[in-house]
């Protein structure tokens, strides 16, 4: 009990810069656990997501059905997404360029990396933020130690007999400041990377099922080319 109250009288009776780094390094310590439990959720609900939608596109369903049942959701993320901007564009330009396979396909394609670039984009969100925090926190700390021990020691030199326990109390509270500066970097650097790497792995299995969807609709196009003529 006795550290605790020290702890806290330390806290209580730091100098305004001191105070004004701890509260700063709080602040972003708070910002960043709140994007790592949504940004864990928010990965973890992708993947979910992606399984459960390859595992329906590759079951054999028709694609006209599957492009109604993704329509007719309010809001479409991941695979969806990219399958829902690639059917309607194939669709849209087969009406008018059914002739011509390599226009409908390259329009599609191009739809479909369109599609891929704001689905990374979105779960990438707020991931540099983390980079941030894990990045300065430390040295805010820092900075608020240094700042604590060079006033400790123009205090200590504004005396005749300089003592310890007449530092240590300064020396302390800057310490506190590292130590919160590195509490709010070491998560955010772990999750920063894990995050990073969900995106990634999230980001090439994206980018495949395209490469695979894409060979289905152009062998689809080449054979509606090739059953008009």
């Amino acid at each position: 009990m006795a550290g605790e109250i020290s702890i806290l009288s330390l806290l209580i009776e730091a100098s305004f810069v001191v105070q004004l780094v701890m509260l700063i390094l709080l602040a972003m310590s708070v910002m960043s656990w709140t994007i790592i439990f949504r940004r864990r959720k928010a990965l973890s609900d992708a993947v979910t997501d992606a399984k459960k939608f390859e595992d329906k596109f590759w079951s054999g369903v028709d694609l006209s059905k599957l492009y109604n049942e993704v329509s007719a959701r309010a809001a479409n993320s991941g695979l969806e997404a990219l399958f829902k901007s690639g059917f309607k564009e194939f669709a849209r330009l087969h009406k008018t360029n059914s002739r011509q396979p390599a226009a409908v396909m390259e329009g599609t394609q191009r739809a479909m990396r369109v599609g891929l670039s704001r689905e990374v984009e979105r779960l990438e969100m707020h991931l540099p933020f983390l980079a941030t925090v894990g990045s300065i926190s430390p040295y805010i700390g820092l900075f608020g130690t240094v700042w604590g021990i060079m006033n400790s020691f123009i205090a200590l030199g504004a005396v005749e007999q300089a003592t310890l326990s007449m530092v240590a109390p300064g020396i302390a509270e800057a310490l506190i400041a590292t130590a919160i500066g590195l509490f709010a970097a070491i998560p955010a650097v772990i999750a920063y990377n894990k995050f990073s790497h969900q995106v990634e792995s999230l980001e090439s299995s994206y980018a495949n099922f395209v490469e695979e969807f894409s060979n289905i609709l152009h062998r689809q196009a080449v054979s509606n080319n090739g059953d008009a003529a």
